[in-house]
């Protein structure tokens, strides 16, 4: 069975069909600490099925914290997972789906993974990774970043109400629609880049550019549904084409300056952008050179622009309305550091060759001298 996506303001009441249609006799609730200020709450408590409650877990979720909600699942007889909130909370209901049914005396992550059959009902509560449509997930191990994938965590119903998106922060509602909104170009531009993804990047990229504004500065529900819908392509397109070099450079931003996901994205893809505009001569998309700058081009037409190199500017200007500001280096250092931090394997899927001269290169422009 493929995803079924139910939109639209008030979906969440749709939730207690959808369990009663799958027959659940007890669902885990997979939440976190905002849930009591969601303006679905009284709906998702409102559900006549029996469920119980996990939020017990960081926003950088960690293997223990899983274990831990494997084990709430299994010992309270669950036979369904509900979450609802951000791409955190998602991740850790897809694991604890995943999980649900291994050995719990040897480690999951060592496990064969196979489809559990378990029913997973996602509910976004902000409108970024797309979280609720993909095979994805992210957890800490030891310290370390886990990247876990298999088709049957894709969740089996998304829940796109964008009543949720009236309670969001504005700072986190610019970082989330950033971090759509890359995650479109993006796939757009990957080399995994098929007829399909090209589509949803396409309607992502437009619905964004067509309402970022009405959305950021009015917050008012059609425009909330068409970033949540927007969100939800992008999400789409990234699960079959995976980012490039943006997002792989983006993650120690996050963790040395303590920035949000989507923020650290936004302020490295005009670099990665503008470089490739500079150097499609080292093109690795097996379609050539001249494809890549016609999809540069298809990509600056839909957000509204005239060229690739205008397209660059304008998403910086954005950026600048946003007050989504460049970090500030502490020392050189921090330049050796990030640069040491990209695997230059996960850079296979961006279409121009990048190596650590060039990501050093970028990341001088991206983190600014302290003034």
């Amino acid at each position: 069975m493929g995803q079924e996506v139910i939109a639209g303001l008030g979906s969440s009441e749709k939730i207690a069909d959808v369990l009663n249609d799958l027959g659940t006799s007890k669902f885990l609730l997979v939440c976190e600490s905002s849930y009591q200020y969601l303006t679905n709450r009284d709906v998702i408590e409102a559900i006549p099925t029996p469920h119980v409650k996990f939020s017990d877990f960081t926003p950088n979720p960690l293997y223990e914290q899983v274990c831990t909600g494997v084990g709430m699942f299994n010992s309270n007889a669950c036979d369904a997972i509900v979450a609802v909130g951000g791409g955190s909370t998602i991740d850790v209901a897809k694991c604890i789906k995943l999980y649900c049914k291994m050995d719990v005396a040897k480690l999951y992550l060592e496990q064969p993974m196979v489809d559990t059959g378990i029913p997973l009902i996602a509910v976004p509560t902000t409108a970024g990774t797309g979280s609720e449509s993909t095979r994805h997930a992210v957890i800490y191990y030891e310290g370390k970043k886990q990247s876990i994938s298999h088709e049957s965590i894709v969740p089996d119903y998304a829940i796109l109400d964008a009543t949720v998106l009236k309670t969001l922060p504005l700072y986190q509602k610019k970082c989330t629609m950033l971090d759509a909104l890359s995650q479109a170009i993006e796939s757009w531009w990957s080399v995994n880049s098929t007829e399909e993804t090209i589509r949803y990047s396409r309607n992502a990229i437009d619905l964004i550019m067509s309402n970022w504004r009405e959305y950021i500065e009015s917050n008012t529900d059609t425009s909330a549904e068409q970033i949540m819908l927007a969100a939800n392509y992008a999400g789409r397109a990234i699960n079959i084409t995976a980012t490039t070099a943006a997002h792989a450079m983006s993650y120690k931003l996050t963790s040395i300056y303590h920035l949000p996901h989507g923020h650290a994205v936004a302020v490295c893809l005009p670099h990665v952008w503008r470089y490739m505009n500079q150097h499609l001569d080292k093109c690795i998309d097996a379609r050539g050179a001249e494809y890549l700058a016609g999809t540069l081009e298809d990509i600056s037409h839909e957000m509204g622009y005239n060229s690739s190199a205008k397209a660059v500017e304008m998403f910086e200007q954005l950026l600048r309305i946003l007050e989504i500001k460049n970090p500030q280096r502490k020392s050189d250092a921090d330049i050796d550091i990030l640069t040491a931090s990209v695997n230059l394997l996960r850079l296979k899927n961006n279409p121009v060759s990048l190596n650590s001269y060039t990501l050093r290169i970028l990341y001088e422009q991206i983190v600014k001298e302290s003034k």
